[in-house]
């Protein structure tokens, strides 16, 4: 008898460690990163997973932006949607407006009892995400557009490899030496609308739509055919015509140019820094994006770009308890200065820039720094960013005629026309769905 009752109890203990085990509350998270960033993700979300036994993060690549979007909208509809979602910057909009299919990250910090601080965050990017009851999803990977420069191809010019153009009217002359030395490419670009009209309005403290770029209404109509823009984009095209600026794709193909050291200069997105120290076999700097000398405000600051973590809607409540711990564990300084240095994307809190600062990773990787200092000062309501519907629609409209302008098929005006009306056309569309 007693043989059985040992048995039994042992029996006994196994199906409650059994039970522990299966106690463990898992938590999707969809992404869209890929290579080094896709390990350091997962590397992440160990690391999260060690730290507690409660909730096991369990990332998941489900392709490009787009396409992991898209999958989350089908999910979602279908009652299996991921417990978190990484979405693009320009699908904002689309996910504030998205009733019931999320779940706001101020409610679920709260709701969790977890401290959740919002004013720890660079103003620049928790403005982007946020309203006014508070943030709608939790900043991830942000970047902003800078300039890279090829110093090698700086001093063959005859240039000081230590001086890259601060303003635009700086470059034109350097270009021009450039070119004379035999250098075929100047200056290219990667994410046009994002640093020439986007991240251009900002700097210029200029709008890109009304009503404060979309931030106060449904009602916003596009500003990209401004005066300021027309000038830019003018400027642009006659540098194209005149060999200096070589356009080398709509994202971020222009990269692989600069990398082969074809390219003095590029503008694009700060989180490009680890790829360029990786394969560029050139000495290269770091600067901000120049601007505008005679622009009344400028420069101001650039907008984020990158993507942001968004929590799904209808999910249990001990699920949005481990988002939440996972959010506070991704909020910690020295994982988001970890984070930043490693990537290159921003570190999006206050605290791991000081951390960054003080452990000297700016002075022995110069120009590391160029990113936080665009972005870390007080925004106004022209340069907080642009919260727009269907804007990954009306990205591809601006390429269109972008692409018209430099192929000389439209004049700058005509096609920042033609980009606005075809714009404001999807934007009404969004606003009448979304009343």
């Amino acid at each position: 008898m007693k043989l059985h009752l040992k048995a039994f109890a042992a029996a006994a203990v196994m199906a409650t460690m059994t039970s522990s085990a299966y106690a463990v509350t898992e938590i999707s998270w969809w992404h869209s990163m890929t290579g080094a960033l896709s390990e350091r993700v997962n590397t992440m979300a160990d690391e999260f997973n060690k730290s507690q036994s409660d909730y096991k993060v369990v990332p998941i690549y489900k392709g490009t932006y787009d396409e992991s979007m898209a999958a989350a909208i089908a999910a979602y509809r279908a009652g299996n949607a991921p417990d978190i979602l990484q979405i693009f910057e320009v699908g904002t909009a689309t996910m504030v407006y998205s009733k019931g299919a999320i779940k706001p990250v101020y409610e679920v910090m709260q709701q969790a009892g977890e401290k959740f601080d919002q004013n720890a965050y660079v103003p620049a990017v928790s403005g982007y995400y946020s309203t006014a009851k508070g943030m709608m999803s939790f900043p991830f990977n942000s970047s902003t557009t800078i300039m890279f420069y090829n110093k090698d191809l700086f001093a063959k010019a005859g240039l000081d490899p230590n001086k890259p153009p601060a303003t635009w009217q700086e470059f034109v002359g350097m270009a021009a030496k450039m070119k004379a030395s035999g250098v075929t490419c100047p200056y290219t670009t990667t994410w046009q609308s994002w640093v020439h009209l986007e991240s251009f309005a900002a700097w210029h403290n200029t709008e890109t739509a009304s009503k404060s770029n979309g931030f106060g209404g449904l009602d916003a109509r596009l500003k990209i055919n401004g005066p300021l823009q027309v000038r830019h984009i003018e400027n642009m095209s006659n540098w194209a015509k005149q060999g200096y600026f070589i356009y080398a794709g709509r994202k971020d193909e222009a990269n692989a140019k600069f990398n082969a050291g074809e390219c003095a200069i590029i503008t694009g997105s700060s989180s490009a820094y680890a790829d360029i120290r990786k394969n560029a076999k050139f000495k290269f700097g770091v600067a901000p994006l120049p601007y505008y000398s005679d622009v009344a405000g400028a420069p101001q600051n650039t907008i984020i770009g990158g993507a942001s973590l968004w929590v799904m809607g209808g999910k249990k409540a001990d699920e949005y308890k481990g988002v939440a711990k996972f959010f506070t564990y991704l909020s910690k300084p020295e994982v988001q200065a970890k984070w930043h240095q490693e990537t290159g994307y921003l570190p999006v809190t206050k605290a791991a820039y000081e951390i960054t600062q003080k452990s000297g990773f700016y002075e022995r990787n110069p120009g590391t720094d160029v990113a936080v200092k665009q972005m870390i000062v007080k925004t106004t309501d022209k340069s907080r960013g642009i919260r727009l519907g269907n804007y990954a629609q009306i990205r591809t409209v601006i390429d269109e005629e972008l692409e018209n302008v430099w192929t000389g098929k439209k004049t700058p005006k005509d096609a920042l026309d033609s980009a606005a009306k075809r714009g404001d056309e999807l934007l009404a569309r969004f606003e009448k769905a979304n009343k």
